[in-house]
Order: C-alpha cells, then sequence, then structure tokens
C-alpha cells in the first residue's frame, strides 16, 4: 500500500462512518499522512481525527476511535493506534507500503511520477534572451510534458548556437510569441494535430539571469548550476559542479545513482536479483548470520579480541528513504504547477542524501550468503536508481553507470 493508496483508504473509513450516522461531516476531497512525529509509531500517521472533531460536535479522541475500528478491517492496516489528542498511527500489514511501492516504481522505470495520457493542457513558455531563461524553459517544458501538457517554447530572439549544442536547450521558435491555432508537430504527438486546440497558457520564464558564461562547465554541471538554485537566486556559476566530492550535491547525486548500478553488477556477480519484499532480515536470516560470524569470529579469535562484534542489520526499514521515494510523483506536480524545476533538483538531492548510507547495507557481508531482505534491499535500490536517472533526465542531466 502506498502513501496515496493509504490516504484513499482513509477517506472510505471516514465515508463508510458519515454513511452509517456515526459522523456528522463533509466527507475531505483528501487526507495527509505523513511519518509518525515525536510520540508516533507505526509507518504513517494522520491529524485527520482532530481536523474533523469540530465539524462533528464530537472529542477528538471519539472520532479517532470511531476510524481506528473502521480502518482495522481495511486491506492491508496491520494495526492502528491512537496518541495524543487524537492522532491516528497507522501500520502496514506485513511488507505493507514498502515492497507495493518499490515494485511500482520499478514497473514505471524512469517514467515513475510520469501521466498515462495528455490532459490537453496547451502551455506556451516563453524566455527573454539569455542561457539561464532558456535552460530553465527547457527543463520546464521537459517536466510540463511529463504530466500530460502539451508544450511549445519560444525565445525573445534566436538563441546562441552554444546553448543547444552544450548545454542541450532547444527552442521551437524565436521572437514573440503569439497563440498557436495549431499543436507544433516537433513538440506534440501527431495524433493531436487534428484535435481542436484549446487556449494556451502563456508563462514567462525569466529567472535572475546568470554570469559568467556557464557553457565552460559542459552540459551537466552547468544546467545543475542554472536549475538548482531557485529562479529567484542568483546562479552560482563556478567549477565547484564540477568537482567530485561530497560538498558536491551534484556529485552526492550522480554518486548514489552509479551506486545502485554497481549494487546491481556486484549483485548478479553473487548469484541474486532485486524481489520487492521485506527489507529487514527474518529469524532465520539474523541466526544463519550470527552463525557466520561466530566462525569466522573462531578462525580469527585473535584478532576478534581487538576489534568490536559486527552489528546484525537494522530491522527497520529506511523509512526517509522510502517517503522520499513516494514523494516523488508529487514534486514532478508541484514543479509543473509552480514551474519550479529548481524544486526537481533539491528533491534528487533529498533522495540521493537518504540512499547513500541504505545502499552500503545492500550486498551480504563476509560469507554472508544472500537472503530474502537482501534481494528486497536490491530492489529498493534500483528503485533509487529509476527516481533518480529518471529525475536527471528531465532536468537534460545524463545519469552515469560509473563515475
Amino acid at each position: 500500500m502506498t502513501p496515496v493508496e493509504l490516504s484513499r483508504t482513509v477517506l472510505r473509513a471516514v465515508r463508510r462512518a458519515v454513511d452509517d450516522g456515526e459522523l456528522d461531516v463533509v466527507v475531505p476531497a483528501a487526507v495527509k499522512v505523513t511519518p509518525p512525529g515525536p510520540g508516533g509509531c507505526g509507518d504513517y500517521a494522520t491529524n485527520l481525527a482532530l481536523q474533523l472533531a469540530g465539524p462533528a460536535g464530537q472529542p477528538p479522541l471519539r472520532v479517532a476511535e470511531l476510524l481506528r475500528t473502521r480502518l482495522l478491517h481495511s486491506d492491508g492496516i496491520g494495526d492502528v493506534v491512537v496518541t495524543g489528542p487524537g492522532f491516528l498511527n497507522i501500520s502496514l500489514q506485513g511488507e505493507g507500503g514498502h515492497a507495493s511501492l518499490v515494485r511500482e516504481i520499478l514497473e514505471a522505470g524512469e517514467r515513475y511520477g510520469h501521466v498515462d495520457r495528455p490532459t490537453g493542457q496547451l502551455v506556451q513558455l516563453h524566455a527573454p534572451h539569455e542561457v539561464r531563461a532558456v535552460v530553465v524553459m527547457d527543463a520546464l517544458a521537459r517536466v510540463l510534458r511529463s504530466q500530460g501538457a502539451l508544450v511549445r517554447t519560444s525565445c525573445a530572439s534566436r538563441p546562441e548556437p552554444e546553448w543547444a549544442q552544450v548545454l542541450g536547450a532547444h527552442v521551437d521558435a524565436h521572437g514573440t510569441p503569439e497563440a498557436p491555432t495549431r499543436l507544433d508537430a516537433a513538440s506534440t504527438p501527431d495524433t493531436l494535430d487534428t484535435l481542436d486546440t484549446p487556449t494556451p497558457l502563456h508563462v514567462t520564464v525569466r529567472p535572475v539571469p546568470a554570469t559568467p558564461d556557464p557553457t565552460p562547465l559542459g552540459r551537466d554541471a552547468a544546467r545543475w548550476a542554472l536549475l538548482h538554485p531557485a529562479a529567484h537566486d542568483r546562479p552560482r556559476v563556478t567549477a565547484d559542479h564540477l568537482v567530485q566530492r561530497e560538498s558536491n550535491p551534484l556529485f552526492r547525486v550522480r554518486y548514489a545513482y552509479a551506486r545502485t548500478r554497481a549494487l546491481r553488477r556486484n549483485a548478479a556477480d553473487l548469484g541474486f536479483h532485486p524481489e520487492p519484499g521485506d527489507t529487514h532480515p527474518r529469524d532465520t536470516d539474523l541466526r544463519d548470520a550470527q552463525r557466520t560470524r561466530h566462525a569466522q569470529q573462531t578462525r580469527h579469535a585473535q584478532q576478534a579480541r581487538h576489534t568490536p562484534h559486527a552489528q546484525p542489520p537494522t530491522a527497520h526499514p529506511p523509512t526517509a528513504l522510502l517517503n522520499t521515494l513516494a514523494a516523488h510523483p508529487r514534486t514532478l506536480q508541484a514543479v509543473a504547477a509552480h514551474h519550479a524545476p529548481d524544486r526537481l533538483a533539491r528533491h534528487l538531492v533529498t533522495v540521493a542524501d537518504a540512499a547513500l548510507p541504505f545502499l552500503v547495507t545492500v550486498l551480504p557481508r563476509g560469507a554472508e550468503k544472500p537472503s530474502a531482505a537482501h534481494r528486497a534491499r536490491l530492489a529498493l535500490a534500483e528503485a533509487v536508481g529509476a527516481v533518480l536517472a529518471g529525475g536527471l533526465s528531465l532536468l537534460g542531466i545524463d545519469a552515469p553507470e560509473h563515475l
């Protein structure tokens, strides 16, 4: 069960309570579920009972208990605990939303978060004759198209040749934008050319200009330098974007992706493949790992006396990482709605920073044999790679398999 599916499940519980006369409220359009806060428990939490208590004329704890009873009978829900003044803390059943989310991402691949078909919305993007504006417009057009919009781009005057050659920023037309009576076949599917064209949404892309010229940085570093800051911030166009160290956000994102590819290759060499499931080891796996460690310590007793014992893998799923992956579709929607590709760049940094500590736990250690938990972790690493590669592609940046 994904967070979106869980939200729908909670809404159904509210709707049933209203239909049965237990709650006299207007059923909300959406329910927000988040990781539990301090004092919470389970996989997700919601303050919906507190929101409905006033309109329902009932104490929050009473509303929470009504919803708890109904949620406990819903498929995919393992347990529901009421904490504080009326927070609902929801634990998913078994592998729950974790495996379901990973499976959803792996099925979609780099298109995770994209819509299935055009929405019919037509957007006319226009930029002044300035390199950052053209690059931001190009990235925004990519994201809008991923969300089903039909996009045409234009620049105030003919763009410099190196903006396309070096930075990969392509523009459909130059000059003063006009509302087209027909979509350009170069930027829309041929099957839509015969449709009546709606009035386009005109958007002028005008971020703070970039100085100096970013093209010497090359395509990937230059685009990141121009796209990562918010539109109202002046971009920092320096060689720092080229260094391969932890202080460089672009390096962390690309390194995390390269690590996911390396893990896939290493796992294949060890004879196991990704399989969505429970990422923490079962009791039998822990016993096998303990026996392996004991045998190693026996063979190296002298060394073992001077080194700490290895700890078993954590029994808790990497919730923060899963939450960032689940947020990817919402991030793309926000980028399209607010015309802000910088949100996607910062989201990818968040995904990478959450993933890097987890990726070191994917492969078996020493003489440890691959288990179901290792296959599940590898599947989660594959999902991370799909999100990072898909996001970088929308920004017009390559995702290297080796760094």
